[in-house]
């Protein structure tokens, strides 16, 4: 589309206040249009600080949307970047209201017309629904990014009623980047109390996500999809397939009861224009296509795009690095699209699936617990490389194998694969996992979908029920979605695991399962449409984001074994680089570290450590920041052990220490 090309001035800061006297901080893109005529205003808000976090992704996005006539906003959460407030925890009541608050604030501008959407990815695309949930009557539209309706399904934190890794992997994150401190170029002298105050209140979040192990109320507050209709805002929802998030996708199509549009690429966790897996699009374009018809009533078509587009993954070497990624790109111009149907697959005693009825037999599964170490990680996009699962051929080697005859056409699936089991377990607490694979005629087996199951949870994820040893129970749970074309010659594998290491958290004892197959199946989403090819704008090259790289990032995977007791170490190592950004002469440094060890025969020799160290600098001013957190469990409880330091120059100015036991609730 034509960008307008309007200039613009940055309000470097603005502090907007809270009824309670509380400022957040505010940066501020004003078309110079505002001199003659108010403008609509497109919101992000994040804790992840407007200087020192995404100065350089703000630089780009806000850019086009000035040029292009709209008033952009930046605000930092309470207690992040140079905010005032404490941290509490994610997507609060007290967060929430304040978005409120902000919305209301920016449309009594004299600079804004009243017309306000938001804009978000991850942490602001969960908070843009969420926000949209209370109705704020300024905000038209928003655009979530990699975010999901479902806090507890469906977030980093637990999957199937099994508990993530990145549980703890993600409170180490936020407790790294929330206790970095305001920059006194901004809040002055008040710079070290202000921080002080706020490392003292920090939370370890871990502890509060592991005392909710079931899906209650915590997390039921903030997942929309509790009711889809409180959310009147037209929404445009956007992810990709190498994301964690894009189940919600679908889902909001479906349950949305507003306007509501999906896009689907190859994308890892972050803005399509911004993704290191690619062919990304014209994602900027594309969102100003989005305001201009919700925010100011342009006539262009928008609410005549298809209901998804989404690109279908082809069949490629299974490769852990970030890059290219075959396919082609399709529209729906409904959702759910009745060019999709289910096909069902059966398992059979010789590892056969078909689609014919499955044998009376039964089968056993019991892997070993570094079954899994293929996985990649929970959600690519968050760490440098290295990111993105792997051949599965040695974790498939672990696992209970199923697999079609080579295909004698190929078979494109678009949606959730749908697992039904019938299954007994001889322990207490026992986990299910599924991996949907594609198998090339080499051997290469690349992961198209998976999803775990905490079996305790048969009935319900609010009322997990401990299991009978010999009782058998019906189990149907949905794989994540999927957008894939299985080639000609090849097969769908379907490998079940009992373990999935470092993913999940090991249940309290090894477990052997037992599988009836004739009470089992596999539902695929079958889609029959090969007429609706589409061609989506390609990324154009993006303006300098105002940031000098210093060094470079860089990362390491390692693992090994120890052959006297069979642990198994893996560790990835993070230098996320040191940047300066040029307006200001704040210099920014970052490195992180995440272990893992376990006994392929022990699930309490689980254990984690993850550590983190931020740096700031700007002349004489240099702080740094220290953040380490450990988790082991027993068979009863969870324990988190960590400890924060902060540091002025090289004097140790503050430490804090946590232990803390958390029981395990069938988990």
């Amino acid at each position: 589309m034509d960008v307008r090309n309007y200039g613009y001035k940055i309000v470097e800061n603005e502090w907007v206040a809270m009824p309670d006297g509380c400022r957040l901080a505010a940066r501020i893109w004003i078309p110079d249009e505002c001199h003659s005529q108010p403008v609509p205003a497109v919101l992000e808000y994040l804790p992840y600080r407007k200087r020192g976090g995404t100065g350089g992704r703000d630089n780009v996005t806000f850019d086009h949307f000035a040029r292009a006539g709209y008033a952009g906003i930046r605000v930092d959460i309470r207690g992040n970047g140079e905010s005032d407030g404490l941290m509490e925890d994610e997507y609060t009541a007290r967060e929430l209201d304040d978005g409120k608050h902000i919305i209301a604030w920016i449309a009594e501008q004299d600079w804004c017309d009243g017309n306000v959407g938001m804009i978000g990815h991850s942490w602001g695309g969960f908070n843009g629904l969420q926000i949209a949930a209370l109705q704020p009557p300024e905000l038209k539209a928003i655009i979530t990014s990699c975010s999901t309706d479902d806090r507890y399904s469906d977030d980093i934190h637990y999957m199937g009623g099994c508990l993530n890794n990145d549980n703890t992997t993600w409170s180490q994150q936020m407790l790294a980047y929330s206790s970095r401190p305001p920059d006194p170029a901004i809040v002055g002298d008040e710079w070290r109390s202000k921080w002080l105050q706020r490392l003292e209140n920090m939370p370890m979040l871990a502890a509060n996500w592991l005392r909710h192990q079931r899906r209650d109320e915590f997390w039921k507050h903030g997942s929309v999809c509790e009711n889809y209709s409180d959310i009147k805002a037209a929404v445009l929802a956007v992810g990709g397939w190498h994301d964690c998030y894009t189940n919600a996708i679908p889902r909001l199509l479906a349950g949305l009861t507003s306007p509501a549009k999906g896009i689907i690429g190859p994308w890892e966790h972050a803005y399509p224009h911004l993704a290191r897996v690619t062919p990304g699009f014209d994602f900027l374009d594309e969102a100003v296509r989005w305001w201009d018809f919700w925010l100011k009533g342009i006539g262009n078509g928008v609410d005549q795009d298809p209901a998804l587009r989404a690109y279908l993954m082809e069949a490629a070497s299974p490769s852990v690095k970030n890059g290219f990624r075959h396919g082609h790109w399709i529209k729906e111009d409904t959702w759910p699209a009745p060019s999709i149907r289910p096909v069902v697959f059966h398992p059979t005693e010789n590892g056969v699936l078909g689609t014919s009825p499955g044998d009376d037999g039964e089968v056993t599964i019991s892997t070993p617990q570094d079954t899994g170490l293929a996985f990649g990680n929970f959600c690519p996009g968050m760490r440098v490389d290295d990111e993105l699962p792997g051949d599965q051929r040695d974790d498939d080697a672990k696992s209970v194998l199923f697999e079609t005859a080579p295909l004698e056409d190929p078979l494109t699936i678009l949606g959730f694969p749908e697992l039904e089991l019938e299954v007994a377990c001889d322990r207490q607490v026992g986990f299910v996992v599924a991996r949907l694979c594609d198998v090339a005629p080499d051997g290469a087996s690349t992961r198209v979908s998976h999803n775990p199951l905490n079996l305790t949870r048969h009935n319900s994820h609010e009322t997990p029920e401990e299991l009978q040893a010999g009782t058998f129970y019906k189990v149907k749970f949905k794989l994540c979605a999927a957008g894939y074309v299985f080639p000609k010659g090849h097969r769908i594998r379907l490998a079940l695991s009992s373990t999935y290491w470092p993913a999940l958290w090991p249940a309290p004892e090894a477990a052997t399962l037992t599988l009836r197959l004739a009470g089992s199946s596999l539902s695929l989403p079958v889609r029959q449409s090969f007429a609706s090819e589409i061609t989506m704008p390609q990324t154009p090259a993006l303006p300098d984001n105002g940031f000098t790289i210093l060094r470079p990032a860089d990362n390491e995977r390692v693992w090994e074994r120890d052959n006297r007791t069979g642990e198994v170490f893996m560790e990835i190592r993070d230098d996320l680089g040191r940047q300066l950004d040029d307006a200001n002469g704040l210099e920014t440094d970052s490195q992180a570290r995440h272990s893992y060890w376990i006994k392929p025969d022990d699930p309490l020799s689980a254990r984690t450590e993850g550590a983190w160290t931020f740096e700031f600098q700007r002349g004489d001013w240099q702080v740094r920041t220290e953040t380490l957190t450990r988790m082991t469990s027993s068979a009863t409880s969870f324990r988190l052990e960590g400890y924060m330091r902060a540091f002025e120059g090289d004097q140790l100015l503050f430490e804090k220490n946590w232990d803390e036991d958390v029981p395990r609730d069938h988990v």
